[in-house]
């Protein structure tokens, strides 16, 4: 199989069997289930044969695919992929096949839920694998719409209000995106000579260059930086979230926590960075800051929930916050250059990392709520209580995730949080505490919702005779997360080898386009002879 044929298969095949769902009989719902499930493990098998093929050593884009698409306008049919949209290709396929195991739990109108969950998934992937500004807008706004019809046809009692937030929220950063793609456009346009003036390459090596001037680089980047913010998300961008969350059925909220804020996080490392390094460089303290107010925050939000989902979905906003610090923590000093380079490279691969691991551990999360959820039909904390008595598997995996998601030593939630924590000390002492101190209040709230939903007098909420064990469909995908974040917590080289050449490359290439775009020569920047991966 070509290049090509593999990144285009990849994007598209989830689509495919998405119209082949419409020749099914609408009473064949468990076929239709089988179905879905095949095209999503197609697809995963499909991101592990880009995987096989990835050559770890390189740092630039691999397996690109380039031809015309719209002509008149110079927009490409651009793809490709390098170290750092790599594993978030991988998390992808990984998440939404267990999701569509977890999907058996819905039971109405199960047709259009798996054609709008199919068509999610392609939405995903172009978005991880698009090499073209425009392309990529193209995916953003497809992603848009099934997430819309999935909350607000099958959510909670308030699901409307929900959809109709988050499509709205949505909606307002396409919109600035769209301006920061039109500045970008009429500012390339004569540069390029009308050729390939979407393309997210060449646009990185204009602004490499200091060819976008600090102006405009600084109105785009605000621009592009609220858009992606929201999907982060981060303070004051995330109030759509906990509703979207709470209303979302479980395979939905385990495809929300675990990729699409991930795309977030993504767009301002692959598009607001690249296109505006010295407008990146220029918010870094502004960025950094609200990064660890979206860390206590959270966490203090997700400490006085009393709704089991709600509680998870705070927890993300604080999580997603490392995420924020460990990209902005870019120090120069008064000639222009970088400071301890290698230190900022640690906390880039650990905002990478981190987006990892909390995409396995929060899907872990929302999955295990979901599965107390379908048998009591309640997520008030308050009434719970010694499952572990009646549950005894469910409660000894569901501990383990929680754990990753606490950020034990030993599995995937502490290796991206180490690293952020590490990294903001040369940048700023006062910030590095307070972000630490994050840590030990998600240590606060996991550890007092695990004994109270656990441990604790027996369960006497409602619907108590229900409480039976984990089936061994829900035991499948609760064990492989918890499997996976043991693994990605031992043996984090497994993606940090493969991030390293892309992120070595990127924090020297920003490094010299804030030197370029500030009028001074590019600033010489230590490349780490030793990987942090080693």
């Amino acid at each position: 199989m070509s290049d090509a044929a593999l990144l285009t298969l990849t994007i598209f095949t989830p689509t495919i069997f998405a119209v082949l769902l419409m020749a099914f009989d609408k009473k064949a719902e468990e076929g239709m289930r089988v179905f879905t499930l095949i095209g999503t493990v197609v697809t995963f098998l499909l991101s592990l044969m880009m995987w096989q093929r990835f050559n770890m050593e390189e740092a630039g884009y691999q397996m690109q695919v380039v031809c015309n698409w719209i002509p008149t306008w110079n927009i490409e049919y651009r793809l490709g992929v390098d170290g750092i949209s790599l594993p978030l290709v991988l998390l992808t396929g990984l998440v939404t096949m267990l999701a569509a195991v977890a999907s058996w739990s819905i039971k109405e109108k199960i047709r259009g839920y798996l054609i709008l969950f199919l068509m999610l998934e392609t939405g995903m992937m172009g978005v991880f694998l698009s090499l073209d500004f425009f392309l990529f807008y193209v995916f953003w706004e497809v992603m848009l719409l099934p997430m819309y019809f999935l909350i607000g046809v099958w959510g909670g009692p308030r699901r409307e209000y929900a959809a109709m937030k988050f499509f709205l929220y949505t909606l307002v950063g396409s919109v600035l995106m769209l301006i920061a793609i039109l500045m970008f456009y009429f500012n390339s346009s004569q540069i390029l000579d009308g050729k390939g003036i979407f393309s997210l390459i060449k646009l990185a090596e204009i602004a490499k260059s200091g060819q976008f001037n600090q102006n405009m680089q600084l109105i785009a980047f605000i621009l592009l930086f609220i858009g992606f913010a929201i999907k982060v998300p981060c303070f004051p961008f995330h109030t759509w979230l906990p509703d979207a969350h709470v209303e979302a059925p479980t395979p939905i909220s385990m495809i929300l926590a675990g990729v699409l804020l991930k795309m977030g996080g993504y767009g301002i490392i692959r598009i607001a960075m690249p296109l505006c390094p010295w407008a990146a460089q220029y918010a870094a303290w502004f960025l950094v800051v609200l990064g660890v107010f979206s860390i206590i925050y959270g966490a203090f939000a997700a400490m006085a929930q009393t709704d089991f989902k709600r509680l998870v979905a705070y927890s993300s906003v604080s999580h997603m916050g490392y995420v924020l610090v460990g990209l902005a923590v870019w120090k120069i000093n008064e000639a222009g250059q970088t400071v301890n380079p290698d230190l900022w490279l640690m906390g880039m691969q650990g905002a990478m990392y981190q987006m990892l691991g909390h995409g396995i551990s929060s899907a872990g999360m929302f999955f295990m709520v979901g599965v107390i959820y379908d048998r009591v039909h309640h997520r008030d904390l308050n009434k719970f209580g010694g499952l572990m008595q009646k549950m005894p598997l469910y409660s000894g995996i569901a501990v383990g995730i929680f754990f990753a998601g606490l950020g034990l030593p030993g599995l995937c939630g502490f290796i991206g949080e180490v690293f952020v924590v590490l990294s903001i000390w040369q940048f700023s002492k006062t910030l590095a505490v307070i972000a630490a101190a994050g840590v030990i209040l998600t240590a606060g709230y996991i550890l007092w919702t695990i004994q109270r939903v656990f441990f604790g007098p027996e369960y006497k909420g409602p619907h108590g005779e229900d409480l039976s064990e984990m089936n061994g469909r829900e035991s499948g995908v609760a064990v492989t997360l918890l499997v996976l974040a043991i693994i990605f917590g031992v043996l984090p080289s497994i993606m940090l080898d493969v991030m390293n050449p892309s992120t070595v490359a990127l924090t020297k290439s920003l490094s010299e386009g804030y030197s370029n775009s500030a009028g001074s020569q590019p600033a010489a920047v230590s490349t780490p002879q030793v990987s942090l991966t080693k």
